[in-house]
């Protein structure tokens, strides 16, 4: 079968190998999309943490389950999704129904080899019912869980001022789930184009870029003094990350979903004053997964609103590095295979 390998950062070759050999208590998928996202883009330049090259990218996937062992309830040609993070069960993580953070987690596409190809095994217990939702949209599952896992670790509640910095498909993911959880929800990026498609295509009605104006001032008069009860970082943006203490509310909750190599800081004084609760938000559950599907199903969120650009696998190469360009207005794009 044919795969596309990030060799180095910089650079892809296509490579062929076996397509795998079906072993117990695992499925075998043949991929139809492939979303890319920031860890992806972030590999292919070098600047992710917890990676290794030569990689197979891609965990953001949708397939047919054509082989499978010990997965009831699971037919041979549903459409279906899974859970990319591979935990161990046995490590204090594992123990405390936190799979998500395992110990020895194996993230597919970033640990290990992950979806640029026709076909993957993955093990049975990470299979995802596709519930009638399209190859397109059960591709989307995961960054969406993505944003539902950081809403839920905030503990989002109805009319809690919500400020979502950046405004990639993980911080629209956590929008729209701020949102039904009943959250004002604000939108902060430093790009007028990406905070245009918030507002047209998810209907985020507050916007902010702090490039033009006193972020703080505004965000103080739309809450009447209160400033934002939770903060949610998308950005993975070391300078973004540090000041994102300053737009939270006295007892506010602070939450780091976005991911970068370096360490942060912000002034103890500030953090300490608000009582303020400091959280990160890693990968996502099975319970995100369900929240997120039951979404789209009941059509709280269109997901493939995101879908900006789309190319076949056999193009990736060709189009890969111009999706690292902001005049591309890339929130999602979206790669197709056909068997």
């Amino acid at each position: 079968m044919q795969t596309l390998i990030c060799t180095s950062p910089g650079h892809f070759n296509w490579g062929t190998s076996m397509r795998p050999v079906m072993k117990k208590d695992h499925a075998i998928i043949a991929i139809k999309r492939i979303g890319i996202c920031g860890t992806d883009l972030h590999a292919y330049q070098g600047t992710q943490p917890y990676f290794t090259y030569p990689r197979i990218l891609g965990h953001e996937l949708s397939g047919t389950l054509i082989e499978f062992d010990n997965a009831p309830g699971f037919n041979v040609g549903e459409a279906v999704t899974f859970i990319p993070y591979f935990n161990c069960g046995h490590c204090i993580a594992c123990r405390s129904g936190k799979p998500n953070c395992c110990v020895s987690i194996q993230v597919f596409g970033v640990h290990i080899d992950g979806g640029m190809c026709e076909y993957v095994q993955v093990p049975s217990y990470a299979l995802v019912h596709g519930e009638s939702l399209t190859y397109d949209e059960l591709a989307l599952v995961e960054p969406l869980a993505i944003g539902a896992h950081g809403i839920r670790r905030a503990g989002v509640e109805k009319d809690d001022f919500v400020l979502v910095i950046g405004a990639g498909p993980i911080g629209i993911g956590a929008m729209e789930f701020a949102r039904i959880a009943g959250g004002k929800v604000i939108a902060m990026d430093v790009s007028d184009d990406r905070l245009a498609f918030c507002s047209r295509r998810v209907g985020i009605e507050h916007v902010i870029n702090p490039l033009h104006g006193d972020a703080m001032e505004w965000l103080s008069t739309y809450t009447n003094g209160d400033m934002a009860s939770v903060v949610i970082d998308a950005t993975g943006n070391l300078k973004a990350i540090n000041a994102g203490i300053n737009y939270l509310a006295h007892g506010g909750r602070y939450v780091l979903i976005g991911l970068q190599k370096e360490a942060f800081s912000f002034s103890h004084p500030e953090f300490h004053k608000r009582e303020s609760t400091l959280m990160s938000s890693r990968n996502a559950t099975r319970q995100d997964f369900e929240h997120v599907v039951a979404a789209m199903k009941k059509g709280w969120v269109d997901p493939t609103a995101y879908i900006t650009h789309r190319t076949p696998f056999d193009h990736v190469i060709r189009d890969f590095e111009s999706w690292l360009q902001p005049e591309t207005q890339v929130i999602k794009a979206m790669v197709s295979i056909d068997h």
